[in-house]
């Protein structure tokens, strides 16, 4: 497996964000997605999901929900031949009202864990790594696990606290523009020059 890895927000960056239902036949893809995730792939990125999920620690929402919804994403991104590499989510929260999951951790994010155990789970480098999200808790996960950070101008950030953590290395629309992003940066870095068929696939 690739030593570089694109770790992925789920919610609001991959699909729709539907905090309380997480029933399979409810995700929708945001606009740019599939196509930016195949391209990630091809270019020999291993695709990591890392989510926070709350509801779990707030009794909204069960495990055994997470893990349907898991396996229709995997299911579904099959379909186009994209495979995930990992899935990791943090179903804790300090003011929880679940006792197992009322902890504060060290794996929510804007804290690093996530990223920093998938990355050892599944030896990727992460100084090759890059983080997409839609707010800058991703952002801020993001650097501080050593990833390099794009932050999605999608509208779903709204507090815009800025710290030096907090500041992305490249912005973006959507997933495919950031995944062109992420294809063009390394590969300008190696000494290639890359060229873009209109599908988003690379060509010499």
């Amino acid at each position: 497996m690739s030593p570089k890895a694109v770790f992925l927000d789920k919610d609001g960056t991959l699909i729709e964000n539907r905090p309380f239902d997480h029933s399979p036949e409810y995700i929708e893809w945001l606009p740019g997605t599939i196509e930016g995730l195949r391209l990630l792939h091809r270019s020999g990125y291993a695709l990591i999901v890392v989510s926070n999920q709350e509801e779990i620690a707030h009794g909204r929402v069960t495990l055994e929900d997470l893990l349907r919804e898991e396996l229709a994403l995997r299911a579904e991104l099959a379909k186009f031949e994209v495979p995930l590499a990992g899935y990791y989510y943090c179903p804790h929260h300090p003011e929880g009202t679940v006792p197992l999951f009322n902890v504060d951790c060290y794996c929510r994010k804007p804290n690093p864990g996530l990223l920093i155990h998938a990355a050892s789970e599944l030896h990727m480098d992460l100084t090759q790594s890059w983080m997409i999200g839609d707010i800058l808790h991703d952002v801020e996960a993001g650097r501080a696990a050593g990833c390099r950070t794009i932050l999605l101008t999608n509208g779903h950030e709204t507090e815009w606290h800025l710290t030096s953590l907090r500041w992305p290395n490249l912005i973006a629309d959507e997933v495919f523009e950031a995944a062109r992003l992420i294809a063009f940066t390394d590969l300008i870095a190696t000494g290639e020059r890359p060229c873009f068929q209109d599908d988003g696939k690379m060509t010499d």
